[in-house]
């Protein structure tokens, strides 16, 4: 019976139906491609320590990989993670304006104590607030995972007892490195839907060294509370720990890194010699001469060696003052010229660097630092793309992470009386914990490219009604309560001194009796 063959005359073309991914492929070039079925964890956690301490030694070690976490650091923490909290008011049953009066207390107390220069809020008193939110955005980002632990202590200084430490993901593995179980994976014990009920963590061992001690910590209290804060991005339902963002890329960048060795190993050999002689031998004569020398004087290399000095020196013939050089018999004079030691290397070398930025969600321009090929329309065009990504991981890594570290605070601050909530509200706090910690969190501002046209193109979406101070402010870093409070009392201290109100202060009717301005 005859059959139509595909291309390498040897496969029916019948097999090729349907999606070409799943057949052998052209030529058959991926016939042996066989691809294992996994889940998340089954991908992930029998290699999980290697791919996070291979992670760890490239951003140690290599500053491409340091560059991007430095990145992901700066745009989506930057150098304040401020609160701005904002109850479900209407859930909870309150007014707008008991709301924002609340807000008003939490945000004053809580920049009090989250702040503080003497670094209250961390156990090991190295870190605020806004320090462990970059931390554990860095930890995240090479090791897939952000961990801290609320703990409770007493210190001299500050009215709570609230503290957290901040925990490596190194450190949560089963103890005694056993091996996993249905309900235990890579030290987080998990029930039968997959829900996290607590965590073993390691010891810090060093200097002494060894497995160290292992001590389980809950998920959650009995009362509800977080006793551990494990965040990170799962990307299929069963996955129990976070993947770091430079698995894709890890071969690539240690590639990349010992490319650029070689190099410049090899430009610096190419400039260290400006001559060689060349001298004719056959192998036999040059493994005898190798083999035979040493510091005795009559071994084959010393008095070959010996001829050729007393050769040269002895060939001192000069034509006019200028000295001809004659070479010893066999010998070639080659001079080494001055070459480009790129030979395409830069090429290569940017074709890899933009794969590795895709991977890490960052634009080739910053992972790089090279601008120089780039207009404003593409810059602006990369710098938006790379600024989604940011603020997909501010949202759901960095202002989790902050929120449930509020929320802890935020319990202890009503249990002691400093914060009050309203008395028209509909539920309490332990009826409605997420309505009554609700927060955003404004971090680093996006990039401005072109100041001028970007403030020109956010004052237009202000005046067409598009968007709100709160929203163009927020794209800045800002705080549009701040901004506004900060605007009314400058305007209030230059009437004081007798200037005129801003340009943009704009004429309203009032019944102040202050000529109608703002």
């Amino acid at each position: 019976m005859r059959q139509l063959l595909a291309p390498d005359g040897v496969t029916p073309l019948r097999k090729y139906a349907g999606y070409n991914g799943g057949g052998p492929g052209f030529g058959g070039q991926l016939a042996g491609w066989h691809a294992p079925i996994q889940g998340a964890d089954a991908a992930l956690l029998p290699t999980f320590y290697r791919g996070n301490a291979r992670a760890d030694d490239l951003v140690r070690n290599n500053g491409v990989a340091s560059n991007a976490v430095q990145l992901h650091q700066d745009h989506i923490v930057g150098n304040l993670f401020k609160l701005s909290y904002r109850p479900n008011w209407r859930y909870l049953g309150i007014s707008r304006e008991d709301s924002r009066a609340l807000a008003q207390d939490v945000e004053t107390a809580w920049t009090e104590y989250a702040e503080d220069p003497h670094c209250l809020i961390d156990i090991e008193r190295k870190r605020t607030f806004t320090m462990m939110i970059r931390e554990g955005v860095a930890t995240h980002a090479f090791n897939g995972e952000a961990c801290a632990q609320p703990v409770w202590a007493s210190s001299g200084g500050s009215l709570f007892r609230t503290r957290f430490k901040m925990v490596s993901p190194k450190r949560i593995r089963n103890p005694g490195y056993a091996a996993d179980t249905k309900q235990r994976r890579a030290g987080v014990e998990i029930d039968k839907n997959g829900a996290a009920t607590g965590y073993w963590i390691a010891e810090d061992s060093y200097p002494q060294g060894g497995a160290g001690q292992c001590r389980r910590i809950p998920a959650r209290l009995s009362s509800g509370r977080t006793a551990f804060i494990h965040v990170f991005e799962p990307l299929e339902d069963g996955q129990t720990r976070g993947d770091n963002v430079f698995y894709s890329v890890l071969e690539r960048l240690k590639m990349l890194d010992t490319l650029q060795q070689t190099q410049l190993q090899s430009a610096i050999v190419k400039a260290m010699y400006a001559a060689t002689i060349e001298s004719e031998l056959d192998s036999k004569q040059a493994f005898e001469y190798i083999a035979g020398a040493g510091n005795d004087a009559s071994s084959p290399m010393n008095q070959y060696v010996a001829g050729l000095v007393d050769y040269y020196e002895a060939a001192n013939i000069r034509l006019g003052g200028v000295k001809i050089p004659h070479l010893h018999p066999g010998d070639t004079l080659n001079l080494q010229t001055s070459q480009s030691a790129d030979a395409g290397f830069s090429s290569l070398e940017t074709s890899l660097l933009r794969y590795i930025a895709a991977g890490l969600g960052t634009s080739y321009e910053e992972l790089s630092r090279d601008y120089s090929q780039v207009s404003y329309s593409s810059a602006r065009a990369s710098a938006n793309v790379s600024w989604r990504y940011y603020m997909g991981r501010r949202r759901f890594i960095a202002a989790r992470l902050a929120s449930l570290m509020f929320a802890c605070w935020f319990e202890e601050a009503l249990a002691r009386g400093i914060i009050r909530l309203p008395s028209s509200a509909r539920y309490s706090y332990y009826e409605a914990r997420h309505s009554w910690t609700n927060a955003l969190w404004i971090g680093a501002g996006r990039m401005a490219i072109d100041g001028l046209k970007e403030v020109q193109e956010s004052a237009m979406r202000i005046t067409t009604g598009i968007s709100t101070y709160q929203n163009e402010l927020a794209l800045q870093g800002l705080d549009y309560e701040e901004i506004f409070e900060q605007q009314q009392f400058e305007i209030q201290r230059r009437r004081e001194h007798g200037l005129a109100d801003p340009a943009w202060s704009v004429s309203a009717p009032s019944e102040t009796g202050n000529g109608g301005r703002y």
